[in-house]
């Protein structure tokens, strides 16, 4: 892997995920065009969607390169900027567009601060990062070594609270946490894991929002979280946040969080959660 940004770097990559995240996400509540809804016809909107995530995407864009002109920046809506520091930014301007498009009060901005080739599977891993929810002012953040802490919400003390991923021992008791994708062959197949997997948790629950479900995984609001499909944009900050918060963060076969897989655990059911998975999923 390449090298670990120093400790005040480190801090500095943290602080400013969690700038650009809040102001982006602030963006989208603000700005949120009256006519975007269910009302509308599925083209139109889903034209706005997409014109509220670019437009997101660019002031993510401005204000990272701003502070860090040498960083390169990877995102899901626009092409990719190359850097000479080392680092690179995977910016998620809107996860959990459809909970947008509808109202619903789950989606985020994710912003994450990585090493490494992020168009490498394995090649790559996240150092600082931050998740934004603006419906609720919740702000996930960590960088390496630091621990995960959530500021904002209600209850929250300014000074912000240190989140960690439940106790839960036995998969059985555990809340888990699982999405799907857009195409309706991948569906089917994810569907198809889910049911046979069901019976052996307490319960299933779809958000809708990769990046809140790491969250909820490293708060212990979920004991467990699983899905494919995802890239690197949506995993990055959530892997970080529940990896600092305790929590094993994999993919299947000793493999690391990619598109095949992401499991994200605590230590006392990520194992049997894994092996669970490897049953009903066959080696690529």
């Amino acid at each position: 892997m390449p090298m670990t940004p120093g400790t005040e770097e480190l801090g500095e990559l943290e602080q400013l995920a969690i700038e650009a995240a809040t102001e982006a996400g602030r963006f989208i509540v603000d700005e949120r065009p009256a006519q975007l809804g269910v009302a509308e016809t599925k083209s139109s909107a889903t034209d706005v969607v997409t014109v509220m995530d670019q437009q997101a995407e660019q002031m993510l864009r401005r204000r990272i390169t701003a502070a860090r002109p040498r960083d390169a920046i990877v995102g899901e809506e626009a092409a990719a900027t190359d850097g000479s520091s080392g680092i690179t930014w995977l910016v998620d301007p809107i996860d959990g567009t459809v909970n947008y498009l509808y109202g619903i009060p789950a989606y985020c901005v994710s912003v994450a601060a990585v090493t490494g080739d992020a168009s490498v599977p394995g090649g790559w891993r996240p150092v600082a990062g931050a998740v934004f929810n603006p419906s609720t002012g919740e702000v996930f953040h960590a960088r390496l070594g630091g621990g995960a802490c959530l500021h904002g919400g209600r209850g929250t003390p300014p000074e912000g609270l240190p989140v960690a991923v439940s106790g839960v021992t036995t998969l059985g008791q555990a809340l888990t946490g699982t999405g799907f994708g857009y195409l309706p062959e991948v569906r089917a197949r994810q569907g198809a894991v889910a049911a046979a997997l069901l019976p052996h948790v307490r319960d299933l629950r779809r958000a809708g929002s990769a990046a809140l479900d790491l969250c909820a995984v490293a708060s212990g609001h979920l004991d467990a979280y699983f899905e494919s499909g995802l890239n690197p944009w949506d995993l990055a900050a959530g892997w970080l946040v529940a990896a600092e918060a305790g929590a094993l963060v994999t993919g299947l076969r000793s493999a690391g969080p990619a598109a095949e897989m992401t499991v994200a655990a605590g230590p006392g059911v990520h194992g049997e959660l894994v092996q669970r998975l490897e049953g009903l999923i066959p080696a690529p």
